[in-house]
């Protein structure tokens, strides 16, 4: 009988008495408490073996729920000019919103919301203080509140309440105390301040958030250094352990545990602000007079390869982004941009062929005709006095810029040697810049055609930091040193400082050459019958080497037809015997003008400013990151006052057609930080200057010394101006609306 109808059996008997019951009972519930008490014990043996329950860890859960953890952000390094002047440096903007939930109370029951019958006032307060006007803040509150009287739970205001200045929100905040308003908060955001505004910018570029759905995510480089060194500046973030409570809040005097947050490394440019910001505002001039499609310019110490100043048109604010929208603004041209130099390549094929001994600077050729190689015949531009001159002698042939003289030269040299030297310069391949989508040019094509055309600029591609390589060989007696824009880097954390040392890549060519090369280019300015731009560039005091260049622009199918269908193109070398400095630039298609005169309006001051700067200060001391004293302006021409400003280091702007100074924002002997500006009133008519960019104080400034009411509208930087720039002052109101973080 089994098991199981024995118990059957032992269930149904009969005249079972009560005892017997519960004996039975007790029997059962004994067993299922010893089953459940052995069950029990296995479950928490395992517990407490594993940690887990259900695949889930306890100690992971408690932890969830009773320790919580919160980012430190580090800082961004800052950049910086040579002297220590800021170009780009963090900061933090806010964004306002109004809660009007009436479920956002205090512990007390207090309101932390607004009401409708606050309304007027803080649309009154945000348009004193915003870009809001009163209006459109009233819109945005009243959007808030629905028909059948319910409410969102906040609103916000779209661009006219972000960008807010730190200052800006506590007048805002001082304004709504007074009034016992309630319910007006502000989101705190990542920002980065360009205080100079157009400043270098596609070489110092810009950031952005580094996830737009997220700003606490922090910053991200989006162009030119601070995205080629994005690693370096961002630093990494710490983070802070510690107890909350039920709410997530931090327990006092909890903290278990800190990693400290390292920031990021400061990079201190080669860039001299004075010289930077005269070459913007030089550029600037150029560009509005002659309209070119677009223009660069760099400026670099030719004993050390350090840039000190650089720029390119079109341009863009990274305070404001304001121009970024514009076609060809998204590249640096300077290394991304390649392009056929023209006539400036011919010194390279003149020191390549003296290097070789096939370079007599007396010996004649004839210009009769052209020259012809494989099925192209190449002439001479000729212009002037010298379209009817038969010969001219090779000296001649660089200060003329004569096509058939260097092509010449190269058929002597022969197309692999040619080659061979232009490899030497760096042309073909990467400067090694550091900064991204550097493009390698490119060298002419292996047939006879190609070769010779290169011999002048046509038929090869290079970029902006080949030439100033290649011009380096030649201003620095034959040592060719690698372009270079940072000075040192600091580590804010160790005080580690990693310097910039001058580097010899290259000696392409000899001393002797190099200066035979830089003699024949003072004929290029100074030479009356054979200079092709004599008289143009200059700098009192100086000799000047120059070469000027010419190049057709492809299209892709052929060259474009037209006078001003040309890349025109300068180098200087100053001064000539041994130079200091070597400027470069170049103009594109030109609307309007001539290009020599457009580009000796850039070379000419820029270049005499920069050797004032090298005579007063031979040793690139560190005055420029002290305050400068002001001097007497008083009764100087506007030309002394100008030049004296500018070698002292301020920023100088003129006012007016007179012709001497009689008034200036800042008395003589109070001081300035370098490059702010000074405004100097003359004895004539006042024209209004152009005010983008300007700060608020300098406004006030600007205002204070024409008497006139200045009315602002936003924080930041000017970007209108309700007196157009360059007419006549004659009314006694100015409004300006600013924008971005000042």
């Amino acid at each position: 009988m089994s098991k199981r109808h024995k118990f059957k059996q032992f269930m149904k008997k009969k005249n079972l008495n009560p005892m017997n019951n519960r004996k039975k009972v007790g029997i059962i519930l004994f067993a299922t408490s010893i089953g459940l008490f052995f069950l029990f014990a296995f479950r928490t043996t395992y517990i407490v073996a594993t940690g887990k329950v259900a695949g889930v860890s306890l100690k992971e859960k408690t932890a969830s729920l009773y320790e919580g953890s919160q980012v430190v952000k580090a800082k961004r390094g800052s950049i910086l000019d040579r002297y220590g002047n800021p170009i780009a440096e963090d900061a933090t903007s806010y964004s306002l919103y109004v809660v009007l939930s009436k479920k956002y109370t205090g512990q007390n029951n207090e309101k932390l919301y607004a009401e409708k019958k606050d309304f007027d006032d803080i649309a009154e307060i945000l348009a004193k203080y915003t870009k809001l006007d009163k209006k459109t803040a009233l819109k945005y509150l009243n959007n808030g509140i629905h028909e059948d009287g319910s409410t969102q739970y906040q609103v916000e205001f779209g661009t006219g309440g972000q960008n807010i200045t730190l200052e800006t929100r506590q007048k805002i905040e001082a304004d709504l105390k007074k009034k016992k308003i309630s319910g007006v908060y502000f989101n705190e955001h990542p920002a980065r301040l360009y205080p100079n505004g157009q400043f270098a910018s596609h070489f110092i570029g810009y950031t952005k958030a580094a996830n737009p759905d997220d700003d606490k995510e922090g910053l991200v480089g989006a162009m030119g250094l601070e995205q080629a060194y994005n690693d370096i500046l961002s630093g990494t973030d710490g983070r802070v352990y510690f107890e909350k409570d039920i709410y997530g809040n931090a327990l006092p005097g909890t903290v278990a545990e800190e990693k400290k947050a390292v920031d990021g490394q400061d990079i201190y440019t080669t860039l001299d602000s004075r010289l930077q910001n005269t070459l913007e505002d030089l550029m600037t001039q150029v560009n509005e007079k002659y309209e070119p499609v677009s223009m660069t310019a760099m400026l670099m110490e030719a004993k050390t390869g350090e840039i000190v100043a650089m720029s390119q048109r079109p341009t863009f604010n990274p305070e404001t982004k304001q121009g970024l929208d514009n076609n060809g603004t998204w590249q640096n041209l300077l290394v991304e941009s390649p392009y056929e130099p023209g006539s400036t390549l011919k010194l390279f094929t003149s020191a390549a062929a003296i290097e070789q001994g096939l370079f007599n600077p007396n010996e004649s050729f004839n210009r009769i005709g052209g020259i012809t190689v494989g099925d192209t015949t190449i002439n001479d531009h000729d212009v002037g006095n010298l379209k009817d001159k038969t010969s001219l002698t090779y000296r001649q042939a660089i200060s003329w810029s004569s096509n058939i003289g260097m092509v010449n030269l190269e058929q002597r040299m022969g197309g692999d040697k040619w080659v061979e030297y232009l490899k030497k310069f760096g042309f073909g391949s990467s400067t090694h810049s550091g900064l991204t989508s550097e493009h390698t040019g490119k060298l002419p094509d292996n047939n006879i055609v190609d070769r010779a055309n290169s011999a002048f600029g046509q038929g090869i591609t290079v970029t902006n930091f080949q030439m100033m390589k290649g011009f380096s060989a030649i201003a620095n007696d034959g040592s060719m040193l690698q372009p270079h824009y940072i000075s040192k880097i600091v580590d804010k954390n160790t005080g580690k400082e990693t310097i910039t040392e001058p580097q010899i890549v290259g000696t392409p060519i000899k001393a002797q050459t190099a200066q035979q090369i830089r003699t024949y280019m003072i004929d290029t300015v100074e030479d009356p019958t054979y200079g092709i731009a004599y008289d143009i560039y200059k700098v009192p005091g100086y000799h000047v080497a120059a070469k000027t260049g010419t190049a057709q622009i492809s299209d892709g199918k052929g060259y474009v037809d037209g006078a001003s269908q040309v890349l025109s193109s300068v180098v200087e070398m100053v001064p000539a015997d041994n130079p200091e400095y070597v400027l470069y630039i170049t103009l594109r298609q030109a609307k309007s003008g001539s290009p020599s005169e457009a580009m000796a309006a850039i070379a000419n001051p820029l270049m005499k400013l920069a050797l004032d700067i090298k005579e007063t200060d031979p040793e690139t001391t560190k005055v420029a990151s002290d305050k400068v004293t002001v001097a007497d302006y008083k009764n100087m021409t506007p030309a002394e006052a100008l030049a004296n400003a500018k070698v002292n280091g301020v920023d100088p702007v003129i006012i007016g057609d007179g012709e001497k100074i009689k008034k200036q924002s800042t008395p003589s002997g109070q001081t300035l930080m370098p490059n702010q500006k000074l405004i100097l009133i003359t004895n004539g008519t006042n024209y209004m200057p152009d005010l983008t960019g300007w700060s608020k104080s300098d406004v006030t400034k600007f205002g204070d010394l024409l008497g006139l009411t200045v009315e602002f509208k936003g924080e930041g930087y000017v970007t209108k101006q309700s007196i157009a720039a360059e007419t006549e002052i004659t009314e006694k109101k100015l409004t300006v609306t600013l924008e971005g973080t000042e």
